[in-house]
């Protein structure tokens, strides 16, 4: 099997608008969850969302934004930041042998409730022409391997909260298998509109506002935690096979080492302490690493009770002894829960915490649980020297599990 390194990085998240920026924000502790104000939001139970502050017009010309959903302008920014970072790479004549891998679990969320606000609300018969081919879940993935002329794999995966983590994982496969030589993979998710909020408040799984500081209101791994901060953003990653990255001279960012991809099978919500461990040790298993030789865990972190409580149980069975040596953050607790494109982001978190050799904090754990006792980075960033090796976590709805492990290139 050939080995699989990260070459490039790009990122659009509610603290930046690159991989830059946007870490310096989570080493600085800083949040990007704020009170949403506008037209409709007053309808709405919970107003604290994460936004990504970004503006399309320098980026796309006025023909191409009417073809596009907000979620395929965060797609397209964050892999354009990442093809840049990757230097030298796309000579038209492979481009048979590059491919796209694309994670979001709500697609064109913007313009399907758009649409039915025209339709419903408006009482027109009158939709956008291009309602179908913003909304599809493919457009994000479709139009970055447009962009790039790229015709080898052009893939998309729906798994909700994991959707991006499976998405990186399963292109990293397509490499370590000689099926494609590079991908740009990664995931996007652009749902903070009036109807997916709604929806996701009948759930009740989302946080509290926080009285005294709304951008408080994630809290993962807190006694007080009240749920999870819905965010928007993309991350993508220039995924190359290690011996083409090496003769052409690229900077490696890390190595895709190990990737686990379990499903729970035991409920449609409720998260599994079984499950997530399985992930966790398959992950270890496709790296043949022990648990012991990673230094760090960016954890799925949601906030909710129901996921916070198992995930530490998770990483209690597949760590053993283990465990409570392993520093854990959740940068949910600043960026929000970004669903589709969670796992991506995450994991370019990771990946530079390793380069830094710092770990960001988990943000808001303020008053101690005893169910989750390992050792989360709660009081700023943590200088960690020698960090060689950084495991990131996706759990979601529907019950599939991915876990990603990258390592220092050597």
């Amino acid at each position: 099997m050939k080995r699989v390194v990260v070459t490039g990085m790009g990122a659009i998240t509610p603290l930046g608008n690159d991989v830059g920026s946007f870490f310096d924000a989570l080493a600085a502790g800083r949040s990007g969850v704020k009170r949403l104000d506008g037209p409709g939001t007053e309808r709405l139970a919970n107003r604290v969302a994460a936004p990504a502050s970004f503006d399309p017009q320098p980026l796309f010309d006025a023909a191409k934004l009417r073809m596009l959903d907000r979620v395929s302008q965060l797609a397209l920014a964050a892999a354009a930041q990442a093809v840049k970072d990757c230097g030298d790479a796309l000579a038209p004549a492979d481009r048979p042998r590059f491919g796209v891998s694309v994670g979001t679990g709500m697609a064109g969320a913007q313009s399907t409730d758009d649409g039915y606000r025209t339709l419903y609300a408006d009482n027109s018969d009158r939709l956008k022409p291009f309602t179908v081919l913003m909304a599809m879940s493919n457009a994000p993935a479709s139009w970055v391997g447009l962009e790039y002329g790229f015709t080898g794999p052009n893939l998309t995966y729906s798994t909700a909260c994991s959707s991006s983590a499976v998405a990186i994982g399963e292109a990293a496969r397509r490499i370590a298998s000689g099926e494609a030589d590079l991908m740009i993979a990664g995931g996007a998710e652009a749902c903070l509109n009036l109807g997916t909020l709604k929806a996701w408040e009948a759930l009740r799984t989302l946080a509290v506002e926080d009285a005294k500081d709304p951008s408080a209101s994630c809290k993962p791994f807190s006694k007080d935690r009240t749920g999870l901060v819905l965010g928007e953003g993309a991350a993508m990653l220039v995924l190359e096979e290690r011996e083409r990255a090496l003769a052409r001279g690229a900077h490696i960012h890390a190595e895709i080492a190990g990737y686990g991809l379990v499903t729970d099978a035991t409920h449609i919500t409720r998260p599994s302490v079984e499950g997530q461990a399985a992930a966790i040790r398959a992950a270890l298993a496709g790296a043949r690493m022990d648990a012991k030789d990673i230094g760090y865990v960016n954890a799925h972190g949601t906030g909710t009770q129901a996921n916070d409580g198992v995930e530490t149980a998770a990483i209690k069975s597949a760590f053993g002894s283990t465990a409570y040596s392993v520093p854990v953050s959740s940068t949910k607790s600043m960026h929000g829960h970004l669903l589709g494109a969670a796992g991506a982001v995450e994991l370019v978190a990771a990946i530079v915490a390793m380069e830094r050799e710092l770990i960001p904090p988990t943000r808001n754990l303020d008053v101690p649980d005893p169910e989750c006792d390992l050792d989360y980075v709660s009081s700023g960033a943590r200088r960690a020297p020698g960090l060689a090796a950084v495991l990131s976590s996706s759990f979601a709805f529907g019950g599939t599990n991915a876990v990603l492990i990258a390592r220092k290139d050597s």
